[in-house]
């Protein structure tokens, strides 16, 4: 038997062998990329833990900080200084009253840092933003610590 018979008799061995290889190449392409988008989440969320912690707050779970936030900050960076969203947090911070009876109450400055920490971590371009909403509200330090 020739060397060339025995060769072109066993292409589909050749042709398997580069499909495996080109399957195997992309495959861990797709798997890089996610294991480097996990690594970059863990380090944002593990980066966010110790600026609240810093801040004086207690320390949240990393897990769940990359669950909520992913890579991009996910809701919490898209357009923060909405005005629907303005509007929903005045409505929420009220006296908790319903009807009549609901009024709005100053906020606490210290419960606005926590949304400004995760701006500074996740999406700091959109801080300033933030910040341009937060100058027509009222707050103080109004919650005994």
């Amino acid at each position: 038997m020739s060397p060339t018979r025995f060769a072109s008799e066993h292409r589909w061995i050749y042709w398997g062998a580069i499909v495996l290889l080109v399957g195997l190449a992309v495959t861990g392409l797709i798997r890089y990329e996610a294991v480097k988008r996990n690594n970059e989440t863990r380090e944002k969320a593990e980066q966010l833990q110790t600026e609240l912690v810093k801040a004086g707050y207690p320390s949240p779970d990393v897990d769940t900080i990359e669950q909520l936030l992913g890579t991009d900050g996910g809701v919490v960076c898209e357009q923060p200084g909405n005005a629907l969203k303005a509007a929903l947090w005045k409505i929420q911070q009220s006296n908790g009253a319903a009807g009549p009876g609901m009024r709005p109450v100053i906020s606490d400055t210290k419960a606005l840092e926590v949304e400004r920490i995760v701006l500074q971590v996740y999406c700091p371009d959109k801080v300033d933003d933030f910040q341009e909403e937060l100058n027509d509200l009222k707050t103080d330090d109004t919650v005994r610590r």
